[in-house]
């Protein structure tokens, strides 16, 4: 017992220390950072990344398939909780990008890594609600308010945690209406007029567009999201994996992920 209390210390350390390692990640096998092409790199490349990740990486997906004409990139988003399981459970996955550390601990946990997790991006919270807010909701307070329709995820989905959060830190009690899968699952039934407001990401809400109106979070209210990925252990294709971990961590990954709003990790 000793020995997986330490081992799961030192993977939760690892884990940490990674936030402080992407700078040093912009280099490495299969990659430099920067988006130029790699001689030898071929093949699929399979990614499983958080819901929340889906324009950033699809677009980012692009420009490292133009980089690297001769790798297909095929990626699966949903819900971190989803997806690790899937993972866990045999899904035959290169790279595993998650919207919170606790899922990517349970990858660790399961022993399913081949390298340390870096942490990529961050982003915040935002309340979510009907295009021009005709509730008139102006606070987290105001998502108590009796006939109100609030959605939300699961506890075990990242943003279903992080709100949950961020209402208790500000003392408020909520009734959910219903749990979606994913966030894009609350912002689906907030646009469409199924539901009055959830708490999403505030990528989610510029992603939105004119679809929904975001309210703003009070920082001492509002919960700092880390994304971290890694290579799984037995990856099908090591080389391209590596090298779509150095793209995330250049100048032009962290670019595409700041013109989708998300902070610098």
């Amino acid at each position: 017992m000793p020995g997986i209390f330490i081992k799961r210390l030192l993977a939760c350390a690892a884990l940490a220390i990674g936030i402080g390692a992407i700078a040093g990640c912009g280099t490495g096998p299969g990659g430099d950072g920067d988006g130029t092409a790699t001689a030898g790199i071929s093949g699929y490349l399979s990614i499983s990344a958080a819901a929340s990740l889906q324009g950033a990486f699809t677009e980012m997906a692009a420009a490292f398939e133009d980089a690297h004409p001769k790798v297909s990139v095929s990626i699966n988003f949903g819900a971190s909780s989803t997806l690790a399981r899937q993972i866990i459970d045999g899904a035959p996955v290169d790279v595993f990008a998650s919207a919170d550390q606790a899922n990517m601990t349970e990858v660790v946990d399961a022993e399913l890594l081949r390298d340390i997790p870096t942490i990529f991006a961050t982003n915040s919270l935002e309340i979510i609600v009907r295009k021009g807010n005709p509730s008139g909701i102006d606070s987290l307070a105001d998502l108590a308010e009796t006939g109100l329709i609030y959605v939300t995820c699961a506890p075990e989905v990242p943003i279903g945690r992080y709100a949950a959060e961020s209402l208790l830190e500000a003392g408020v009690t909520v009734n959910p209406a219903s749990f979606e899968p994913d966030v894009k699952g609350i912002v689906t039934k907030v646009s469409s007029g199924e539901a009055d407001a959830g708490i999403v990401y505030r990528t989610d809400v510029l992603a939105a567009g004119e679809t929904a109106t975001g309210v703003a979070i009070p920082d001492q209210f509002n919960v700092r999201a880390t994304y971290p990925q890694a290579v799984l252990t037995g990856s099908p294709n090591e080389a391209a994996s590596s090298a779509w971990m150095s793209f995330i961590a250049g100048a032009e990954g962290q670019a595409i992920l700041r013109a989708y709003g998300f902070g610098q990790p």
